[in-house]
């Protein structure tokens, strides 16, 4: 079966909108503001950005649906085969950026990507099987913490892997190990966060079972992360947690800006910078060669949390109130 981008963009925008809706109702007092944009090259999109709100000092979700004559070396450099192609890609990313600093931030996408046969190809080589459009899905969702609670890492993975099993009992831990692989800053040589599930380059079950995997994991984000919220919102923090917070941010940041893949996909394809760069956060530091005190909390979250773990399968024992 061929692909449906109308059935798959009917679902992003509906998924922005239940998130946006529900992230409203989480934070009691926000309000998603609309910037609605269209792409010079072609296609376009509507980004909602949350800024200080009561829960959330900066939530931003974005839907696109954009085109482009020819794809940019950051998405031919594993597939050589598809320079020069014009190509379609379809998407929802979000990054939250809560206030307090005992409730993680979180990133999630999913996406979808099609590289059309190129402009001159001939017509009988474009019924080929290498000329054929090439498509797929990806995507997932990614937890991170400023201070670590096992309860919260055990239950972001175990509705992670409720998500992907009922679409085959490998998938969870294959997206989890895909997971702490990409999102690791090789510069720092340390994860990111607790991870989570990231899949690329899925379309192996044909469209519909594809198609379908998306929607479990796109589904998936909001029990997976308000809990979280609901548990973490009103702990009592002070000016130690808030610089920790800041201080970690930064490696967010570093990421994004760094190695994140679609963020230079945007940059490259000529995308629009406001909403690329809407995952960043309003507040950051940096500080030279800062290191926590041994056996402090902050130092816990080095020595437990920024560890690869099977979070799903662990117990809860030693789970912190």
């Amino acid at each position: 079966m061929p692909p449906d981008l109308n059935a798959v963009s009917s679902y992003l925008l509906a998924l922005q909108d239940s998130i946006c809706a529900a992230l409203e109702r989480a934070d009691g007092g926000g309000k998603f503001r609309e910037d609605r944009w269209s792409r010079p090259e072609g296609g376009g999109g509507r980004s909602r950005v949350m800024e200080n709100g009561a829960v959330f000092e900066k939530a931003g979700v974005g839907f696109s649906h954009v085109t482009g004559k020819s794809l940019p070396p950051s998405a031919t450099a594993h597939r050589p085969e598809l320079a020069g192609r014009p190509w379609e890609a379809l998407g929802v990313s979000l990054v939250l950026h809560p206030r307090n600093p005992y409730v993680p931030t979180s990133h999630a996408n999913v996406r979808f990507f099609c590289a059309k046969p190129a402009a001159d190809t001939p017509i009988e080589n474009q019924k080929s099987k290498i000329e054929n459009p090439h498509w797929w899905f990806g995507g997932g969702f990614d937890l991170t913490p400023y201070y670590g609670f096992e309860e919260d890492a055990v239950h972001w993975h175990r509705t992670a892997k409720a998500a992907c099993d009922p679409h085959g009992p490998g998938l969870y831990p294959k997206f989890k190990q895909w997971c702490d692989d990409y999102f690791f800053l090789r510069h720092r040589g340390e994860p990111r966060g607790v991870g989570g599930i990231f899949f690329d380059d899925f379309n192996a079950p044909g469209f519909v079972d594809s198609f379908r995997f998306l929607r479990s994991v796109g589904d998936a984000f909001l029990p997976a992360y308000l809990p979280i919220v609901a548990r973490r919102q009103a702990t009592p923090y002070g000016e130690r947690e808030r610089d920790f917070q800041l201080y970690r941010r930064g490696r967010y940041v570093e990421f994004n800006l760094v190695q994140d893949r679609g963020t230079i996909f945007g940059l490259q394809s000529g995308g629009r910078t406001e909403s690329i760069l809407m995952s960043l956060p309003p507040l950051v530091a940096w500080r030279y060669d800062w290191q926590p005190a041994p056996g402090t909390p902050e130092a816990r979250l080095y020595d437990v949390f920024l560890k690869p773990r099977d979070w799903a399968n662990t117990g809860n024992e030693g789970v912190r109130d």
